[in-house]
């Protein structure tokens, strides 16, 4: 076995990827993430304790948040990155170090005694050829106890979701001091063979917690920065002339291209999970900023080849890029690829430098005028709350029997076909609250609306933007005095595909939501006593095909809010 990776959906016979990752990654760059992972552990350790000494070290917290990102699946797969971002993992740790170790001996007149954990320890600085014999100690097998590894990796995941979360914050300059202690606590309590299954499977409740403050803290940035997205109506063609790209998730990047493209007879397009950002009134502002391009991540290769104009990857869902655009496709922030030109970080207060993209866009000559459909977009929680009244009558006179949450992401197996025809097979009085780019299976249906007011698609936005799920379902639990939230007339089905979608069900199943359907397959990192006790505690189901698994159905009756 040369790697064993199974973060995410896609895994290998569902087992686990040990040759080489179906997302693209070799081998040399899973040991290299595990080191990484390893060594943010080993931070953690001692940022906690120098944290009971009122010690923080802001740098290595943000260190730890970007480097658990890295590592979500489709992010980083240039191994001399992340070689980078393991030798200076151990300066920080050593910095951290040194801080507590100093602080401990002043104020308790002794030095500190008590045994380390070895990710706190391990010393092996240099290039792939020196941590290679070290590597396979660092990763998922090396834990032998199929539970608790389970555990332990379920929390490393929807840390790793939490994480990107986090940074797209921290990058619009907001930040939760609590988000940053949880995380190193955490992975903290990941080298801690003292716990066992019921204090590991408190720690995934509180990532479920922390996710919710995450998700909550993206979503004041967003707004405060670009305003509450608004209902607005999407161009899916092309306009002819020079165009750009942009791909991924992070709006500050994006931001930053359309003020520098602007005037250069340059259009700009949004792929996959940026569509929500032409939502926002600060962005859709700018006339170059013309609509969306494409659909999903893993029909990327495909669209990024019929797309002449320059592309930006601003952060995951990266698939390997086919020579035919090598050259003009560009990543940036944490995101890379081996030989792909890399737009680097911007100083403090500055900004990135976009113009090498704007000039290659320039340089292509342009797309063709193309018709599309129009897409209408913009439902997340400002919006909605907005029409709540007309949403809540609906309910009450039964034009709304059911809302069915089908968030989260996509992918290319032929088994998420389901949340297609799923979709066709809802009856007419069912509404869908989509978040993520699970919508691409089905934004484009004409599935019409309830009386002419509410559209029975309700895109909220990106996959953190399942927040205003959350905070919609909160407030009809407040409106019809439901006791519990279970007792609404809502039913998740949930797609999943990486850590990000971990991270939403774990926030899910904090905020006490039930008979969660998760598809299309299980998690492979899922031991099946871990499994079992989700099911038990929570009633979490495997998707079904859709004859026998409409989203919405359930023993439960839950319809008693109409004519209340």
């Amino acid at each position: 076995m040369e790697m064993f990776c199974y973060q995410c959906e896609e895994t290998v016979n569902g087992k686990g990827c040990s040759v080489q990752g179906v997302c693209g990654k070799t081998a040399e760059v899973s040991h290299l993430q595990d080191v990484l992972i390893y060594l943010a552990k080993g931070i953690s350790c001692f940022a906690v304790k120098a944290k009971e000494l009122g010690l923080r070290d802001e740098e290595a917290s943000v260190f730890v948040m970007e480097s658990l990102f890295s590592t979500v699946t489709n992010v980083n797969f240039d191994s001399e990155r992340i070689i980078s971002l393991i030798n200076k993992a151990f300066k920080i740790r050593s910095r951290v170090k040194s801080t507590f170790l100093g602080a401990y001996k002043e104020k308790y007149k002794m030095d500190f005694q008590e045994p380390l954990p070895d990710a706190a320890c391990w010393e092996r600085e240099g290039h792939y050829e020196q941590l290679l014999p070290n590597a396979k100690e660092t990763g998922v097998l090396s834990q032998k106890d199929e539970d608790i590894r389970s555990l332990r990796e379920l929390i490393v995941y929807g840390l790793k979701g939490l994480a990107a979360y986090a940074d797209h914050a921290y990058v619009l300059g907001f930040k939760d001091e609590s988000i940053f202690d949880f995380i190193e606590e955490a992975l903290t309590a990941t080298l801690d063979d003292s716990l066992k299954t019921e204090e590991l499977l408190s720690f995934v409740i509180r990532t479920g917690e922390h996710s919710v403050k995450a998700m909550k803290l993206l979503d004041s940035a967003n707004t405060s920065f670009y305003g509450n997205p608004e209902i607005t109506e999407v161009f899916t063609g092309t306009k002819k002339g020079p165009g750009i790209l942009v791909s991924g998730h992070d709006l500050k990047d994006l931001e930053e291209i359309l003020k520098q493209s602007e005037g250069h007879g340059v259009n700009v397009y949004t792929h996959g999970e940026m569509l929500p950002s032409l939502a926002y009134p600060a962005l859709k502002k700018f006339k170059q900023f013309v609509g969306h391009y494409g659909t999903s991540w893993w029909n990327q290769q495909k669209e990024f080849d019929s797309f002449n104009g320059a592309i930006v990857m601003t952060t995951n869902c990266l698939q390997k890029p086919k020579p035919s655009y090598k050259d003009r496709i560009f990543t940036t922030g944490l995101v890379a690829w081996p030989g792909v030109r890399h737009i680097e970080n911007r100083e403090k207060e500055g900004a990135k430098d976009f113009s090498p993209v704007i000039e290659k866009a320039l340089s292509l000559g342009g797309l063709e005028e193309k018709q599309g459909k129009t897409l209408t977009i913009g439902f997340a929680h400002h919006a909605v709350l907005a029409m709540a009244d007309k949403v809540i009558e609906a309910v009450r006179q039964g034009k709304i029997k059911k809302f069915v949450v089908m968030s989260g992401c996509d992918g290319r197996h032929k088994e998420r076909e389901h949340f297609t025809e799923a979709a066709e097979k809802l009856p007419k009085d069912h509404v869908i609250l989509t978040s993520g780019c699970a919508k691409f299976r089905y934004n484009m249906l004409d599935l019409g609306d309830i009386d002419g007011i509410i559209p029975r698609i309700l895109d909220a936005g990106q996959c953190n933007d399942s927040y205003s799920w959350a905070v919609v379902a909160l407030k009809l639990k407040e409106v019809f005095g439901a006791k519990d939230i279970n007792e609404l007339p809502i039913s998740f089905d949930i797609a999943w595909y990486e850590q990000k979608a971990v991270c939403v069900l774990l926030a899910l199943l904090y905020l006490g939501f039930k008979d969660i359907k998760l598809g299309p397959v299980l998690p492979a990192f899922l031991s099946p006593n871990v499994l079992k006790i989700l099911v038990e505690k929570f009633r979490i189901e495997k998707t079904d095909i859709p004859e026998k698994d409409t989203p919405g159905s359930s023993s439960q009756d839950k319809t008693k809010f109409t004519n209340s």
